[in-house]
């Protein structure tokens, strides 16, 4: 029997000899090469292979990309839409509030006019009922004439003060005799008035015969005059009017402004 010649190879040269020899039989050998591309197509995929699943990846990606830009720019276009519905809401909130402010400011003033009003008629009322109280006797004249004074100083910027002097010469009364005579002082400024329940034609003449006293006692023309009396005849309105009085019914409807 022939023996066998073949050579037994280590595992290190078998390595080794693979390492060495098989690149140069898979260049050279067709058939070799392809045979290797077989054994290792089970576990690589081929060229074509790898490229087709980049492109599925890259497809897929590219997808995924064009689906979030939309939902962002639908997102961003809901924002924007969001955005301007608060402003608009907020600009008409605030008009609302500016017209409704506006609308309680002007009915606040009307209440406040007709409050006004209704305490000036209450006013009017009452110094009318004094004055009836007073020229019949049933309230004396000096607390009429102490309402009207409170009046004036809690409508103007005024002090109210009775003068009272007596008259020697008896030019008022064609006698001897005290005169009395109401000033309103404003800011030093001194306006001669008789306030009286009623005024005739005969009163208003003895107020400028008093008046005439008060020149005479303090050394100074008196050119600012009023009478206030809510109940005077037409003869003594006339004829105060003639001589340059300026005649209030009520204290609320002296108007400083007509004494500069």
């Amino acid at each position: 029997m022939k023996r066998s010649t073949a050579k037994t190879f280590t595992k290190t040269e078998l390595r080794r000899l693979i390492l060495t020899e098989v690149p140069r039989f898979v260049k050279k050998d067709p058939e070799i090469r392809e045979f290797i591309l077989r054994i290792a197509s089970d576990r690589f995929a081929d060229r074509k292979k790898t490229e087709d699943r980049f492109e599925r990846l890259f497809e897929e990606l590219k997808r995924d990309r064009e689906e979030n830009q939309k939902k962002w720019e639908e997102n961003q276009r809901r924002w924007e839409e969001n955005q301007r519905h608060l402003e608009r809401l907020e600009r008409e909130w605030a008009e609302r509030w500016e017209e409704n402010q506006k609308k309680w400011e002007e009915n606040q003033k009307v209440i406040n006019s007709i409050l006004e009003e209704i305490k000036l008629l209450h006013r009017k009322y009452d110094t009318g009922i004094g004055a009836i109280g007073s020229r019949w006797g049933l309230r004396a004249e000096a607390s009429f004439r102490d309402a009207i004074k409170g009046i004036l100083e809690e409508h103007f910027p005024v002090k109210v003060e009775r003068y009272k002097a007596v008259d020697e010469e008896g030019i008022v009364f064609g006698r001897p005799d005290q005169i009395e005579l109401d000033l309103i002082i404003r800011d030093g400024e001194v306006i001669v008035a008789e306030i009286k329940s009623s005024i005739s034609k005969g009163d208003v003449a003895t107020f400028l015969r008093k008046i005439k006293v008060f020149e005479s006692k303090e050394g100074r023309s008196v050119m600012k005059r009023i009478l206030i009396s809510p109940m005077i005849d037409n003869s003594a309105l006339e004829f105060a009017r003639a001589n340059g009085l300026k005649v209030y019914g009520y204290p609320e409807e002296v108007d400083l402004s007509e004494l500069q």
